[in-house]
């Protein structure tokens, strides 16, 4: 028991509060502002912290707050797509240890997890993993495994997830109202942690290069939400593929270069098909009753996003 206090303290001293603002004209501050905070975790004897994506992305100027209220300098050595994460390298020594990488999956059930956020309102949570299963999302993302605990964290962007042994087994990217795999009686609330089974093959690939060939792919600038069988865009971003090819809020997407779509999953999955950024697809949808064809000339979101001055 002594031994498994120790590695939860040495984890908490690794969670670093987060602070970032984006570059002026970022157009991801539309949706999560301009200035951001959260948390990292330290993952590498040489200054490396491991975080969720959007809190980096487009950032202008990054900085790190340790548990004794040091802020510290530091940049942002990747931005993710396809996994979600994001990576911060310090810009000065941090005096911490890093946490080791979990090496074995957790399994849903009660074995006693931790949750860890850093900040002003920092929170160490006891939590109990609900579920692992693949996750969409409304916007053009789809991962295979994802981490479902409950009770959630106020604070979760960043946070991250140990084992008892102190290992790091996810980091948090979303708060959700129901965290169980069906339907039930009374709603879960908890959160998405993003599992490092995803981080650990394309670790050495997002130091080097800032993103994983994976996340090299076509992107649209669509939002969707999925009800009953049928995909529905919610929101287009402003000057994206999809706005310059006139697709609308409330249109209903009904195939996808020629398959028929239902489901999140499928869409993405069916866009990604032909990993080619830049790229023709072809999209079938209603609009007010009448079914047409709209041809979307994708790009690599990555050539959309706004940067720092030098970088």
């Amino acid at each position: 028991m002594e031994t498994r206090s120790r590695a939860l303290q040495r984890a908490h001293a690794a969670v670093f509060a987060l602070e970032v603002q984006a570059v002026d004209g970022a157009r991801s501050a539309a949706t999560l502002g301009r200035e951001r905070q959260g948390s990292a975790v330290l993952i590498g004897d040489d200054g490396v912290l491991l975080t969720v994506g959007y809190l980096v992305l487009e950032a202008e100027t990054v900085a790190l707050v340790n548990d004794e209220g040091v802020r510290l300098p530091a940049r942002v050595l990747a931005y993710d797509v396809a996994t979600g994460f994001g990576l911060v390298q310090a810009l000065a020594p941090l005096g911490r240890a890093a946490v080791p990488l979990a090496r074995t999956p957790p399994l849903p059930g009660p074995e006693p997890l931790t949750a860890i956020s850093a900040g002003e309102e920092a929170e160490v949570l006891p939590v109990t993993l609900v579920s692992r299963r693949a996750f969409s999302g409304t916007w053009e993302y789809h991962i295979e495994t994802a981490l479902y605990t409950s009770p959630p964290l106020d604070q979760h962007s960043g946070a991250a997830l140990f084992n008892p042994q102190g290992e790091l087994l996810g980091i948090a990217s979303l708060a959700l109202p129901d965290v169980q795999p069906g339907p039930a009686r009374q709603r879960l609330p908890g959160n998405l942690f993003l599992p490092v089974d995803l981080l650990q093959p394309v670790l050495a690939e997002l130091r080097s290069r800032g993103r994983s060939a994976a996340s090299a792919r076509p992107w649209l600038g669509l939002n969707c939400a999925e009800q009953r069988g049928e995909l529905r865009v919610l929101r287009v971003a402003d000057d994206s593929p999809a706005d310059v090819a006139g697709l609308q809020s409330g249109d209903r997407i009904t195939r996808i270069d020629g398959r028929r779509v239902g489901a999140l999953s499928q869409l993405w999955q069916t866009l990604w098909a032909d990993p080619r950024p830049q790229r023709a697809v072809e999209l079938e949808i209603e609009r007010d009753g009448r079914l047409m064809t709209v041809v979307v000339h994708a790009v690599d979101r990555d050539a959309t996003l706004a940067r720092a001055t030098g970088i």
